[in-house]
């Protein structure tokens, strides 16, 4: 049998056997053109590995555009990103479009939607749910990750917020270490601890914890937030002039994961000493700054569109200084993501966060999420209808199709590196059902063709 050619970068098999019975007179009727056949190949070739430069020829995202069908990335990873893992499969095991020498036809086009480039990972608040115990909202924020790491997210985070009735997540570094108990592969993280509510040197040792109990598998979240009220806020022994301090934080703490705080001589955070656990910090397009300044990763919402969004992270590249923690500027998009079979269900995803959010605007207080059904029933005022419908806007929502252009977009305007996705709803079954087309759509490893 002929041997493959070492400079042609064909090695299709079914070429050579066609090729080889037709030497040997076993199959007279296969008349293949080897040589055209080969040379298409290498065309073919030529094209993919083209394609693949083109569209992730800028390694910080900037100007990247969305690969087209089919396009093979590396094994070792996204390129100029070494660090992120699970890129979208590849449909063919070869970097050569096989060849179907039994007929002529053109091959069929796909109609799935783009993977979206970049990885894909989860922050769940934790959200209680009318008439229920909040003790349910975090075992079921346990079972979620898990499912979330059956998927292929990379990371699942929990969060902070403090006197909420909506919301279980208190307790960040407990719940996520009973999240990284639970699972065994997904990285887990906080989204994130509020630096004000805590000492640095406590913040410093809880993470030394985790990550010497789950090692290279923590993610440290940190944000400036402080209490929702006034109250909350006495409680934890803060004001929200604690926020300025935010930066003056942050350095104290990356000291305590090295010889400790120059502020406290002969003090020690021993279990974290030595660690080197990535920084998140969330933040606001008024916070970007203070992400450069630190060496973190910054996590960014659009809370005043996307044009602001843009400049904050602009701002931070070019402030940014490396740090143990991070080499390089990273990116991660947060945006709240619902999809489903039809626009309007994907929309109904979306509801109760939306009306709880509006009536903490107007009321003062964050309620447990109630069905879409009865939202939709609600008599409210005028304050309060117009609170609702600004909750709806500016989400990410609707069929496969349409989400996967959506977030192609929101990647190709940001440059991000990840896509954190926080959205919440009342029916778990419905969001979960979100969050596994999500993860379809967007190719990730464990997710599984519709039913």
């Amino acid at each position: 049998m002929p041997k493959p050619d070492p400079d042609s970068g064909v090695e299709d098999v079914t070429l050579l056997i066609m090729e080889w019975l037709g030497e040997q007179g076993v199959a007279p009727m296969l008349r293949v053109d080897v040589e055209r056949m080969r040379e298409q190949a290498r065309v073919d070739l030529r094209r993919r590995r083209r394609a693949v430069a083109a569209c992730h020829k800028d390694r910080r995202g900037l100007g990247r555009r969305v690969c087209g069908e089919g396009a093979a990335l590396p094994a070792g990873g996204w390129p100029g990103r070494p660090h992120l893992r699970d890129p979208p499969r590849n449909p063919h095991p070869h970097p050569h479009v096989a060849l179907n020498v039994t007929t002529a036809a053109p091959p069929t086009r796909s109609t799935a939607p783009t993977p979206v480039p970049v990885p894909l990972s989860v922050l769940d608040r934790s959200h209680t749910r009318q008439g229920r115990p909040p003790g349910e909202a975090l075992r079921d924020t346990v079972r979620f990750a898990q499912r979330a790491e059956e998927l292929g997210y990379r990371r699942f985070w929990v969060a902070e917020h403090h006197g909420v009735p909506g919301v279980a997540g208190v307790a960040p570094t407990v719940l996520a270490g009973a999240v990284a108990a639970a699972t065994r592969r997904i990285r887990v993280g906080t989204g994130g601890v509020m630096l004000p509510n805590h000492r640095p040197l406590v913040v410093a040792e809880q993470f030394g914890v985790l990550e010497s109990l789950f090692p290279g598998r923590i993610d440290m979240g940190l944000g400036r937030s402080v209490g929702f009220t006034d109250g909350i806020r006495r409680a934890l022994g803060t004001e929200k002039e604690a926020m300025d301090g935010f930066g003056a934080q942050l350095a104290e703490l990356a000291e305590w994961f090295t010889a400790g705080a120059r502020a406290y001589p002969q003090v020690h955070a021993h279990v974290a000493e030595g660690l080197r656990i990535p920084a998140f910090v969330l933040a606001n397009d008024a916070g970007a700054e203070v992400a450069a300044a630190a060496g973190a990763a910054l996590v960014i919402g659009g809370p005043k569109g996307r044009d602001g969004m843009r400049a904050a992270i602009d701002r931070y590249r070019a402030a940014f200084r490396p740090s143990p923690w991070w080499q390089e500027p990273y990116v991660v998009a947060a945006a709240n993501v619902a999809v489903a079979a039809t626009a309007d269900e994907a929309r109904r995803l979306l509801i109760p966060e939306a009306w709880a959010l509006a009536h903490s605007r107007t009321h003062g207080v964050f309620p447990p999420l109630r069905p879409a059904e009865e939202i939709a029933a609600l008599p409210m005022t005028d304050r309060e209808r117009a609170a609702y419908e600004a909750g709806l806007r500016g989400h990410i929502h609707g069929t496969e199709e349409q989400v996967a252009a959506e977030l192609a977009t929101l990647v190709a305007d940001t440059g991000a590196d990840e896509v954190l996705v926080t959205t919440g709803s009342y029916d778990r079954a419905a969001l979960l059902g979100s969050y596994e087309r999500l993860a379809r759509l967007s190719g990730l490893t464990g997710a599984a063709a519709p039913a």
